[in-house]
C-alpha cells in the first residue's frame, strides 16, 4: 500500500527553461543553442556539463558559478522562485495530500534550493535536497534517505522524477514504486523508450495524472 509520494524537483516541479535560457545567455550562445545541445545530451545520456563543454571547450562550471555570484550577487543567474513552478503543482500536490498521501520533495539539488522551495509554501510535508544530505541520485544512500525521511517501507513510497536514468530505476533498485514524467527533454525522451513501461510503474503526463495512478496501484 502506497503512502507516500516523493517528488524530484527539476523538470518535476521546477520548469527549468529559465535558468537554461540564463546559463546560454552567460555563455555566450543563443538560447536555441543550448536547448538543441542540451537535448542531444539527453538523448545520449550524456550530462549538461558535457553539453557546456561541447559549445565552450575547457569550459569550468563551478568556476563559472562562482564568477557569475560575483557579477551578478542578487539575480538569480542559475537558480528558480515560484515563478518557475510548473501551473499543474500547487493543485496536483495539494490533491494528494488531501487523499491522505505524505507528500514530500526530494531532488538533486544546491542548498539554496532548499530556501527556495519552503518560501514557495507548497502542499508538502517536507523538502530534502541532495547537497543537504551529502549525496546525489542515483547512488543508493540518496533513496535510503528518502525512506528514512518519509518513515516508511521503500514499498509505500512513490517516488516521482523525469529520467530513468536517475530516478526510476535507482528508485525501483531500492524497493520503491516509481512514476516517470513526461516533462523536460529528459522526460519525454525517457518515457519513448521501449523500456520505459518495464521499467517505471506508472508513466505520467502530468502531476494530476498521479493520483488516478495510485488508486490503481492500491
Amino acid at each position: 500500500m502506497i503512502k507516500a509520494v516523493v517528488l524530484d524537483v527539476g523538470e518535476t516541479v521546477i520548469d527549468e527553461t529559465r535558468i537554461w535560457s540564463r546559463w546560454a545567455d552567460r555563455l555566450g550562445v543563443p538560447r536555441f543553442v543550448l536547448m538543441g545541445v542540451l537535448g542531444g545530451m539527453a538523448a545520449l545520456d550524456q550530462s549538461f556539463s558535457e553539453g557546456f563543454e561541447l559549445v565552450r571547450p575547457g569550459f569550468d562550471v563551478e568556476a563559472e558559478i562562482a564568477a557569475w555570484e560575483r557579477d551578478e550577487p542578487d539575480s538569480l543567474r542559475n537558480h528558480f522562485d515560484a515563478d518557475d513552478l510548473y501551473p499543474d503543482v500547487r493543485e496536483a500536490l495539494g490533491g494528494l495530500r488531501e487523499a491522505g498521501y505524505q507528500v514530500i520533495l526530494a531532488g538533486n539539488q544546491p542548498v539554496r534550493a532548499y530556501d527556495a522551495l519552503v518560501a514557495m509554501e507548497l502542499p508538502v510535508d517536507s523538502v530534502h535536497t541532495s547537497d543537504g544530505w551529502g549525496v546525489s541520485k542515483p547512488a543508493p544512500g540518496f533513496f535510503a534517505k528518502v525512506a528514512a525521511v518519509a518513515g516508511r517501507e521503500p514499498g509505500e513510497i512513490l517516488y516521482v522524477g523525469d529520467r530513468l536514468d536517475n530516478d526510476v530505476r535507482p528508485a525501483a533498485a531500492a524497493g520503491m514504486r516509481t512514476a516517470l514524467l513526461r516533462r523536460g527533454p529528459w522526460g519525454y525522451l525517457h518515457a519513448a523508450r521501449p523500456e520505459a513501461r518495464e521499467a517505471a510503474d506508472v508513466i505520467a503526463d502530468d502531476l494530476h495524472a498521479l493520483l488516478p495512478a495510485l488508486r490503481r496501484l492500491s
